[in-house]
């Protein structure tokens, strides 16, 4: 066979493949839009992430990264419309929501949010809201990822807590921390957080590491992504699970996250994530109507499902495939736009 001929058969394969793919994504297009139709009836979904590795995590292999989340974006571009989530609120209570709309959201404020994800989203010309936890701005760490990187780069193969009433961790596989870090998160979660922080540090100091300073976004690249036109939205200050504090630090908290953005940014903040978002148990009835009175126009929980006309605005569920392939993505997307939401609030 001549080179022309090997050419032509290569050229005709790989055309073959795409007009399959193209297929395959008509065919997913459909489906989404019978489910999710334009107008009154439209269901809004919201995708949400946290971190954004540079690569591949060897001790989360199935952590996204780079490679991952753009696979992904391309995916969500060639199915979904993605609006701004200001933008699909204001339509979803108007009942003008486009066929197969989609927002994009982030929680906590990694650094990567704007030096990985951010380049990304522009070069596929997507948007995103982000959610900020601010006291961690500018060399702070959120107790999780303290955690994580103690167990992460401890030079032992065995982390004994005990006298802190965590217990004692093997780390001698990838498998074995990771089991240690999820067992400690666990004990750790809602404990109060003067507490928390202070068995947090003292895992760092047992394991003999210092609690990274570059995780978190400084204050001029939550400007960065203003500036880019994404969405900023508060996520309290110290995230702390809601239901686990008092009335009045809740308020102070929701409302100071705020307040820091919006003097950082110069422009109203009106959007809200509950921090860790299980409604019922993260939060209550008594905060959403704290973040209505405080004049946000909407909030995300982290309950599966996909909001539609009538629902509230302040318990807007999200939802993010934990699959690794297109078809397994798009089919749990589909049957995402069919789940119960949970809500905490009658």
């Amino acid at each position: 066979m001549s080179n022309n001929e090997l050419r032509a058969r290569s050229e005709g394969v790989a055309e073959g493949g795409a007009l399959q793919r193209s297929a395959r994504g008509d065919w997913l297009r459909a489906v989404f839009g019978l489910l999710s139709p334009a107008g009154p009836r439209g269901r809004l979904t919201i995708l949400m992430f946290h971190r954004v590795h540079e690569q591949r995590d060897d001790l989360f292999p199935n952590a996204m990264h780079a490679a991952t989340f753009r696979e992904r974006m391309l995916w969500i571009r060639s199915w979904f419309n993605v609006l701004p989530l200001d933008e699909a609120v204001a339509a979803l209570s108007r009942g003008t929501l486009p066929a197969r709309a989609l927002a994009i959201t982030f929680d906590d404020g990694y650094a990567d949010n704007c030096t990985i994800a951010l380049p990304i989203l522009r070069q596929l010309g997507l948007h995103a809201t982000f959610f900020i936890s601010t006291a961690f701005l500018d060399g702070g760490a959120m107790f999780n990822d303290v955690v994580i990187e103690a167990v992460r780069h401890a030079k032992t193969q065995k982390l004994d807590l005990s006298g802190i009433g965590l217990g004692t961790h093997g780390l001698d596989s990838a498998a074995a921390r990771r089991a240690a870090i999820d067992a400690i998160l666990q004990r750790l979660k809602y404990l109060p957080l003067v507490v928390r922080h202070e068995r947090t540090d003292a895992i760092a100091s047992m394991a003999g590491v210092e609690p990274p300073p570059d995780l978190m976004m400084t204050s001029d690249q939550v400007r960065t992504l203003a500036a880019a036109g994404m969405g900023i939205g508060g996520h309290t200050m110290k995230h702390p699970i809601l239901a686990a504090i008092d009335h009045d630090l809740a308020r102070e908290e929701i409302a100071g996250g705020r307040d820091a953005l919006e003097g950082l940014l110069r422009q109203p903040v009106r959007l809200f994530a509950y921090p860790n978002g299980k409604p019922g148990t993260d939060y209550a009835a008594m905060h959403v109507s704290m973040v209505k009175g405080l004049g946000f126009a909407a909030a995300v929980s982290t309950s599966p499902g996909a909001a539609c006309a009538g629902n509230s605005l302040y318990e807007l569920p999200r939802f993010t495939p934990w699959d690794r392939t297109r078809a397994r993505w798009g089919w749990r997307l589909a049957r995402n736009l069919g789940a119960r939401i949970e809500r905490a609030a009658a």
